[in-house]
């Protein structure tokens, strides 16, 4: 079976109904910051401390990872669509009135709710994506905070429960 446009077009839709997370991938392309919004994301393992994240091929941030070895993976909280938005569109700086942290060798952003820095453990050809099999580094979150979360094209918050 092969893919046509239609069946691209039906699983991009039919996959866009899996709520995910969204966060911002970053990490430096020589002394420059590099930054792009993404919601292919998951942990790997426990033993060793692993996740994974999913760059397109044609994009810089793939290049930038790959060179300089390492990553964070910045969970964005509810109240963070403009930061995802800035992130998700190609400009000069994305980084301009954003705060980071850098003390890991790479970007991390100050609002995000949580925040993993990982190595690269691994690179693997995924279509028309690399899988990064990170392994992590150092760790931290906020205990008191609700993610922005990507579903059917949109950002949204979740739902209090009753």
């Amino acid at each position: 079976m092969s893919e046509t446009p239609d069946t691209t077009v039906d699983f991009r839709a039919t996959m866009g109904r899996l709520v995910t997370g969204v966060s911002v991938i970053t990490t430096r392309s020589g002394s420059t910051p590099i930054g792009m919004t993404a919601s292919a994301v998951s942990a790997l393992s426990l033993a060793p401390l692993q996740l994974l994240v999913c760059i397109g091929n044609h994009l810089y941030t793939r290049r930038a990872i790959a060179e300089h070895g390492r990553f964070a993976v910045n969970v964005l909280g509810e109240d963070s669509e403009a930061l995802a938005r800035n992130f998700a569109v190609s400009k000069a700086d994305k980084f301009a009135g954003v705060e980071t942290i850098d003390d890991h060798g790479v970007p991390v952003l100050k609002d995000a709710i949580a925040a993993v820095v990982c190595d690269v453990a691994e690179a693997l050809a995924g279509g028309d994506h690399t899988i990064f099999v990170g392994a992590v580094r150092y760790c931290t979150h906020q205990v008191d905070s609700r993610p922005l979360v990507h579903f059917a094209g949109g950002f949204d918050a979740l739902r209090a429960s009753h």
